[in-house]
C-alpha cells in the first residue's frame, strides 16, 4: 500500500488559501500540547513518588529521580521541536505574504492594462471620426492616440512582468511548502516514537517497584506495541487533508484577443509527489518516437517508401488529419523500403 505523506494532500486550488498548511500547524500543536500532558502527568507522578519515598526504602526514591529524568528529556525534546517549528512558520509566513501582495498587484496591473487598453481604442476611434477637422484639431487627436497607446504597451509590459513574478514567487513557495510538509511530517514521527519511548520506559520503572502492577501496565504496554507511526499520520491525511493539487499559475489574458498564456516556465515546478523528472523525460520521448515513427514508416501495405509518396492522402495519417487509425502500427517491423 503506498504510504501517504503531508505533501501530497494539504493543497487547494485558491491561491491565496493556507487551509491546509493551518491544518498541518494545528496537528502540530496538538502533538505538543499532548507532550506537555504527558510531561505533566510524569512530573505529577513524580512528586507523588517522591512524598511516598520518605514513607518507603530509599528505592521508591531513586524512582522519583528517574522519573524526573525522564520528565527532562521530554521537556528538551519538546522546547527543540517548538524552536524547529516557529523558524519554519516564521519563513512560510512571510513566503505567504509575499505571495498574496505579488498576486493582489498582479491584479491590478491586469486591470490598469486593460483600461489603458479601452483608452487606446477611445482615442483611435475620436481620430477616426474627426477625419474633416482641422489640422490643428487632428494633430491633437493624433498626440494623444499616440500617448494612449504608449500608455497600453507600458501598461501591457508592466502586466506581464507581474504574472512573471508571481510564477516566480509561486514556484518559490511551492518548493518552500513541500520543505516544510517533510519537516513537520518527520516532527509529527519523531514526538509519536519519543512520546512512545517515554511512557514505555515510565512504566518499566513503575515495574521495578511492584510486580503486580506490572501485569496491569502490561496491557498498556501491548498497545503501544501496536502504535504504528505512519499508521497514525495516514489518519491525520485522511482525517484532515484538503486537496491532491496545487493552485494553477495566473494566466496572462490578451485584451484583444482573449488569449490566454500561461507565464514562461523560470524553472521546472517541484511536484509534490516526487522530485523525479525522468518520468516526464521518457514521456516526451515516447511521443517524439511516436511522431517520427507516424511520418517516415511505411503506413500500409502499398507504401513501401520511407516517405508517403505513394500512399499520398489514402493513408498518410499526417495528410490526411488522422482521420482514421494508423497503420503503420501493424507493418512497424518493416524498416526498409521493398524497392
Amino acid at each position: 500500500m503506498k504510504m501517504l505523506h503531508f505533501k501530497d494532500f494539504f493543497w487547494s486550488s485558491d491561491l491565496t488559501c493556507a487551509g491546509g498548511y493551518d491544518i498541518i500547524i494545528q496537528y502540530l500543536n496538538d502533538g505538543r500540547r499532548t507532550c506537555k500532558e504527558v510531561e505533566e502527568f510524569i512530573r505529577a507522578r513524580a512528586s507523588i513518588e517522591e512524598k511516598y519515598a520518605k514513607e518507603l526504602l530509599g528505592l521508591s526514591k531513586k524512582l522519583a529521580h528517574s522519573m524526573r529524568e525522564e520528565a527532562k528529556k521530554l521537556e528538551i525534546f519538546r522546547e527543540k521541536q517548538k524552536e524547529a517549528k516557529k523558524k519554519v512558520e516564521q519563513h512560510m509566513e512571510v513566503l505567504h505574504k509575499h505571495k498574496c501582495s505579488q498576486l493582489k498587484r498582479t491584479m491590478e496591473s491586469k486591470r490598469t492594462y486593460e483600461q489603458k487598453c479601452k483608452d487606446k481604442e477611445e482615442a483611435e476611434q475620436n481620430v477616426n471620426r474627426c477625419g474633416s477637422s482641422s489640422i490643428k484639431h487632428m494633430d491633437k487627436l493624433c498626440a494623444k492616440a499616440q500617448q494612449a497607446k504608449v500608455n497600453a504597451e507600458e501598461a501591457d509590459r508592466l502586466y506581464r512582468q507581474s504574472v512573471i513574478s508571481l510564477a516566480k514567487i509561486r514556484e518559490d513557495w511551492l518548493k518552500e511548502h513541500i520543505q516544510a510538509c517533510e519537516v513537520f511530517e518527520q516532527q509529527a514521527a519523531d514526538r509519536i516514537s519519543f512520546i512512545r519511548n517515554t511512557i514505555w520506559t515510565h512504566l518499566n520503572l513503575l515495574s521495578q517497584r511492584c510486580v503486580s502492577e506490572d501485569e496491569l501496565n502490561e496491557d498498556v504496554r501491548k498497545s503501544l506495541e501496536k502504535c504504528d507511526i505512519q499508521e497514525d499520520i495516514e489518519h491525520f491525511v485522511k482525517l484532515r487533508r484538503t486537496g491532491e493539487k496545487p493552485p494553477a499559475p495566473v494566466l496572462y489574458e490578451n485584451f484583444y484577443s482573449g488569449q490566454r498564456v500561461p507565464p514562461p516556465l523560470i524553472g521546472a515546478c517541484p511536484s509534490p509527489r516526487t522530485n523525479n523528472r525522468s518520468g516526464m523525460f521518457c514521456v516526451c520521448m515516447l511521443a517524439l518516437l511516436m511522431l517520427l515513427l507516424d511520418k517516415w514508416m511505411p503506413c500500409c501495405s502499398r507504401c513501401s517508401q520511407l516517405t508517403h509518396a505513394r500512399c499520398g492522402l489514402q493513408c498518410c495519417p499526417l495528410l490526411r488529419g488522422n482521420t482514421g487509425a494508423p497503420k503503420w502500427r501493424a507493418n512497424w517491423r518493416r524498416r526498409l523500403p521493398l524497392g
